[in-house]
């Protein structure tokens, strides 16, 4: 299991370490202590609105509903005093220090997003995306693992929030790294490999021998395969080849049914690998959010407990980088991107050789913004209409996900008075539960032969009937209704949700990563999965505001039910619209002429 004898299998194993290493951060700081610990660093420096001049740490904090008590790490969430605002002076403006933590955490998406888009090229040229992905991961680590030495009390504790944000960035940046070998990865995985040999060796049998005649131009692609497939590429392999072959892929004179065959098992390939990556990132989490509760617990939720959890999450996000770095391949990329001089010409670049263009770190990046421009153009989103019409669908499907989430755990909080710590124990079930999912759907999807595309709109329809079912609870709580049990009115049922949800979203992640690995040129992973973590990214603020707009209007907030059933099904039917068949042959025939 651990033998790590072939190139593959370091490759492979180097990738799920990053993944291992790196989700430890999104669980246990980004979506739980992080938030928590920057309100308490505002709060520790904050004063009570309005005449703000007795402190906000002076106040005793409301236990909450039940047996919930100001101590245990997640009360924070839900101790602050309803009748006293705690404000703070960040310049000049004094602000919530509640707002602070979305503030901090919106300058952060903003500011990720501005980095992928720039890095998107550099990490494509095959001996720069692992230095990309190891700098943003020590600089992650560093940032989450400082607050370690950063003291609420001191007077720079506004570094917080720039710790914060480099964290944020840096995470979004390299997973972006991480991706991009995720298609490279699939197409050298043994099964993979193996049916490519077996069309070889069927194709050669009925056409003659492989070792033909050199200018049989068959013979040559089959071969070409072959080598691309065993064979690492060079540090000389252009970024972005004028024309893209299909390396690691049937030749062009294969039959229809041999294609689909490849494409089938390339697509169970990657959603396994993928899911592979989720399932261990979650068990990751997982495992350290119940190691960090222990000291959180047992200081009664100080803020150095909460910081002592976030940094915990950086020295486990540095550990398990190692592995990364001396198994993931530097210089050899994905195959099947090595081309002749002939072909590659002026407009490619491999950062070295004479007559060759300079590759300069400053001009990389200003080409990349150029790129994104031009990649948006109609021109180019007509050529790979199935490419955007996917974004799309994720563009709403991400933020509904997320928002689900979010919705659902602050209805517990407001509607069932749910305490802190059961809010903690459904954080740690719902990734618990992800675990499962993303290991038991690949067993579906091979048992029933089911595509990529039909398992995540099962997902999709799935996670919708979660919000489905807390709109029932307007029937269950009308007097005049037969029905009276039901639509998410008790806690227990939360705890139900959070297992299927969690089973849900786990595997959605996967299978969404993996899906649209198949509709990317190659040769630009990630400079394609920039944009992917972009449309994620920027759709972030538009279901937590339209949440909060209906939560204010009607005084309720499990209205915002029926807006996340809707912004659901809207995207499963774009979704279900996406032509894979098209979108893989207008990805292989696609070729960039904008100019780089």
């Amino acid at each position: 299991m651990l033998s790590i004898s072939s190139p593959y299998k370091k490759k492979l194993y180097g990738w799920l370490s990053y993944a291992f290493a790196s989700e430890v951060f999104v669980i246990v700081s980004l979506t739980l202590f992080l938030p928590i610990c920057l309100e308490q660093f505002a709060r520790d420096n904050g004063y009570l609105a309005p005449d703000r001049t007795e402190p906000c740490s002076a106040v005793k904090a409301i236990p909450l509903h039940g047996n919930a008590t100001a101590g245990a790490a997640g009360d924070k969430m839900g101790t602050l005093a309803d009748a006293e605002r705690c404000e703070v002076k960040i310049g000049w403006a004094w602000i919530d220090t509640a707002s602070f933590s979305l503030y901090v955490y919106s300058i952060s998406v903003a500011l990720q997003a501005l980095t992928v888009i720039s890095m998107g090229g550099i990490a494509d040229h095959p001996p720069h995306r692992k230095k990309l992905l190891l700098l943003f991961a020590a600089l992650g680590s560093a940032s989450a693992t400082l607050f370690l030495l950063l003291p609420s009390d001191s007077s720079v504790w506004h570094l917080s929030a720039l710790l914060a944000m480099f964290a944020n960035v840096s995470f979004g940046a390299s997973v972006v790294a991480m991706n991009a070998y995720l298609p490279g990865l699939a197409k050298e995985s043994p099964e993979v490999v193996e049916l490519l040999q077996e069309t070889v060796q069927d194709e050669g049998d009925e056409s003659g021998p492989i070792t033909g005649a050199p200018d049989d131009e068959y013979t040559r692609d089959i071969n070409h395969s072959l080598d691309s497939t065993i064979e690492s590429e060079s540090s000389e392999a252009p970024l972005i080849p004028r024309h893209p072959p299909e390396s690691h892929s049937p030749t062009a004179s294969s039959s229809p049914d041999t294609r689909n065959k490849y494409d089938t098992a390339l697509s169970r390939a990657t959603s396994r690998i993928s899911s592979l990556g989720i399932a261990m990132g979650y068990a990751a989490g997982i495992f350290l959010l119940i190691v960090a509760l222990v000291p959180v617990t047992k200081l009664h939720g100080s803020t150095f407990a909460l910081r002592l959890a976030i940094g915990l999450s950086g020295i486990w996000w540095a550990i398990f980088s190692i592995p990364a770095a001396v198994w993931l391949p530097g210089a050899a990329e994905d195959a099947g991107k090595r081309l002749s001089d002939e072909e590659v010409g002026e407009e490619a670049w491999t950062g070295r050789g004479e007559g060759e263009r300079e590759w300069k770190f400053w001009k990389e990046i200003y080409r990349a913004w150029v790129r994104l421009g031009r990649m948006l153009k109609w021109s180019e989103v007509v050529k790979l209409k199935n490419t955007f019409k996917y974004l799309a669908a994720w563009f709403l499907l991400s933020d509904g996900f997320t928002t689900i989430t979010s919705t659902a755990v602050l209805f517990a909080k407001t509607s069932l008075h749910m305490p802190a710590s059961s809010l903690i124990l459904i954080g740690v079930i719902t990734p618990a539960s992800g675990i499962i999912g993303s290991l038991l759907w690949p067993h579906i999807q091979r048992k029933f032969r089911l595509s990529n595309l039909t398992i995540l709109t099962t997902l999709v329809l799935l996670a919708s009937l979660i919000p489905l079912y807390g709109c029932l609870g307007f029937l269950t709580q009308n007097p005049n209704s037969p029905i009276h049990f039901g639509g998410l009115t008790t806690p227990g049922e939360m705890f139900g949700l959070a297992v299927i949800f969690g089973s849900v979203y786990g595997a959605f992640q996967g299978y969404a990563r993996a899906f649209y690995a198949e509709l990317i040129p190659a040769g630009e992973e990630a400079r394609w999965y920039g944009l992917f973590s972009i449309t994620d990214k920027s759709s972030s603020f538009l279901g937590p505001l339209v949440v909060g707009i209906i939560a204010d209007v009607t005084g309720n907030i499990r209205w915002a039910f029926f807006f996340l059933v809707g912004m659901v099904w809207v995207g499963a039917g774009i979704l279900a619209g996406v032509d894979v068949e098209r979108g893989r042959r207008d990805v292989k025939g696609y070729v960039y002429e904008g100019g780089r």
